[in-house]
C-alpha cells in the first residue's frame, strides 16, 4: 500500500481510537456518544473499561469446607476440587477477573473468593451455589420403629420414600455431562444426566435393588424428581424430569456441567470490598506513568531529533489504539478487566513500543553514515532492525503465554494487556512511525 493510502488509513484508526475513547460527546441537543451509536444498532452492551476488584470494589466471600465425610490424606484434594468447581461456575456466568484460592488457618480449610463489580453478598452466594449437592436417596428400613425427624432429611423426601429414607453413595461427584432433552410424549423439557463409569455401577446397582420403587432425586435439599424404577439402568444414563420451563432446566443443566461441589461449605466471613485503595494506587500508578511517558519523549527528541518527535506522535496513537482495544473487549465474551497489574503491563508495553523505535532509527542512522541517501536508509534501515523487532517481541509474547497459561487471576490480566501491547506496538513501530518517516523524507535532510 502507498505511504499516502496508509497515512489516512491510520488517521482514519486514530479518529476511530479517540472517538472510542470519549465517554461522552454530544453536538448540539445530539447525543453522539459511542454509547448513544450502539443504541440506534440495538447493542445493549455499553461501552467501557471493565474493572478489577482492586479497581471498582465488589465482594469477598470466605467459606469454610466441611471436611467430616472426606478420607483421611484427601483432604486438600477434596478442597482443590472445590475450588476448581466454584471457578468454572463464576466463569460460566461471566463475572471479570474473579479470584478463587484456598488457605488453611488452623485446623479450619477455607476458600477465598473475591468477585469484582457484585455489590450483593446474596448475589455472590447465590452466583457460586455453596450448597449445590446433587444427591440420590432410596427408601430405607426402620429396624428398630425410631423415626427420624422429617427435618433430618431434604424437604418433602419422606412423601416420596416414607419413613428414614436413605441416601445413597451416587451424587454430583460421579457425574460425567448433563444436557437439556425433551420428552418425547409431552415435548416438556428435562435434564439428562450421564455419569461416570464408577457412577454408572453405583447407579446399576440402586436400580436393581429398587424395581417397582422410588429413587428421589435431591439438589440443594430439595426433591427434584422420584420417580419409580421400572427395570434396572446399565447404561449410566438418567433423566430428572421435574416440572421445569425451558429456562430452568437449561440453568440446572449448567450448574451441573460446572460440577457439583464435592464437600460442603458454609460462609466464614462476607464483606463489600470498597475501590478506596485501589483508585489512590491507580492515581498514583497513573501519575508514574505521565511522568514515565513524558521522560521518554523527551529522550527521544533530544536524541533523534525530528525523528523523535514522529515516534512520539506514533507513541501517542499507540496509547489510544490500546485504551481503544481495551474499552471493544467491554462488547464481547472476552473482555479485558483493568487491574493495577494489568495497567502496570500498559505501561510496560509502552516502554517496549519505544524499543522498537530506538532499534530502527539506530539502523537508519547506521545507513546515513554509510552514504545512504535518506530515502534508502529508511527502507533498508527498517527492513534490518524488523528481525531483532521480531525476535525480541516473540520471546515476550511467549513469556505473556506462559503466564496466563499457567497463571492465575491478576497475573492471567498482566501478561495478557502485555500481550496486546506488544502486539499493537510492533504495529506502531513498523507501520505507523514507518508510514510518517516516508511522507516526511525530504524534511529529514
Amino acid at each position: 500500500m502507498k505511504p499516502r493510502s496508509l497515512f489516512f488509513l491510520i488517521l482514519l484508526i486514530t479518529v476511530l481510537a479517540i472517538f472510542i475513547n470519549l465517554s461522552s460527546l454530544s453536538v448540539g441537543k445530539i447525543n453522539i456518544s459511542p454509547n448513544a451509536v450502539l443504541t440506534r444498532f440495538n447493542i445493549q452492551k455499553e461501552l467501557t473499561f471493565r474493572e478489577g476488584l482492586d479497581l471498582q470494589g465488589g465482594v469477598s466471600l470466605t467459606f469454610k469446607a466441611d471436611i467430616a465425610d472426606v478420607p483421611k490424606g484427601e483432604e486438600n484434594n477434596a478442597l482443590e476440587s472445590a475450588k476448581d468447581v466454584i471457578e468454572r461456575r463464576v466463569n460460566l456466568f461471566g463475572v471479570s477477573e474473579p479470584l478463587v484460592q484456598t488457605s488453611r488457618a488452623g485446623g479450619d480449610y477455607r476458600i477465598i473468593v473475591e468477585l469484582p463489580g457484585i455489590e450483593n453478598v446474596d448475589d455472590a452466594i447465590n452466583l457460586i451455589g455453596t450448597t449445590a449437592q446433587l444427591s440420590f436417596w432410596e427408601k430405607g428400613a426402620s429396624a428398630s420403629g425410631k423415626i427420624a425427624s422429617e427435618s433430618a432429611f431434604p424437604i418433602g423426601l419422606t412423601q416420596f420414600l416414607g419413613e428414614n429414607p436413605k441416601r445413597t453413595s451416587l451424587g454430583g461427584s460421579d457425574l460425567q455431562k448433563s444436557a437439556v432433552v425433551f420428552d418425547p410424549n409431552t415435548g416438556s423439557p428435562q435434564v439428562q444426566l450421564k455419569f461416570s463409569a464408577n457412577g454408572a455401577k453405583k447407579f446399576a446397582d440402586i436400580t436393581k435393588r429398587n424395581v417397582g420403587k422410588p429413587v428421589a432425586i435431591v439438589l440443594d435439599q430439595y426433591v427434584i424428581s422420584a420417580p419409580n424404577v421400572n427395570e434396572p439402568i446399565l447404561t449410566g444414563d438418567a433423566v430428572i424430569s421435574g416440572s421445569f420451563t425451558q429456562e430452568e432446566a437449561k440453568a440446572l443443566s449448567t450448574q451441573l456441567n460446572a460440577g457439583a461441589l464435592p464437600l460442603p461449605l458454609s460462609i466464614l466471613e462476607q464483606h463489600i470490598v470498597g475501590p478506596t485503595l485501589g483508585i489512590e494506587s491507580l492515581k498514583k500508578s497513573l501519575f508514574a506513568g505521565v511522568i514515565g511517558f513524558m521522560t521518554i519523549v523527551i529522550f527521544m527528541i533530544t536524541l533523534y531529533g525530528k525523528r523523535g518527535i514522529i515516534a512520539s506522535i506514533a507513541l501517542i496513537l499507540y496509547t489510544f489504539f490500546n485504551l481503544a482495544i481495551f474499552k471493544v473487549s467491554s462488547l464481547t465474551p472476552f473482555g479485558i478487566t483493568l487491574t493495577l497489574a494489568g495497567i502496570a503491563g500498559f505501561i510496560l508495553s509502552i516502554g517496549m513500543a519505544v524499543d522498537a523505535n530506538i532499534l530502527i532509527f539506530e539502523r537508519i542512522k547506521e545507513e546515513l553514515r554509510g552514504g545512504r541517501s535518506i530515502t534508502s536508509a529508511t527502507e533498508v534501515g527498517f527492513s534490518r532492525a524488523w528481525t531483532s523487532i521480531r525476535d525480541s517481541n516473540s520471546s515476550t509474547l511467549i513469556t505473556c503465554f506462559i503466564l496466563y497459561t499457567f497463571g492465575t487471576g491478576v497475573i492471567k490480566g498482566f501478561a495478557l494487556v502485555l500481550a496486546i501491547g506488544v502486539l499493537v506496538s510492533m504495529f506502531s513501530a513498523i507501520t505507523v512511525t514507518r508510514t510518517f518517516l516516508r511522507l516526511m523524507d525530504k524534511s529529514l535532510t
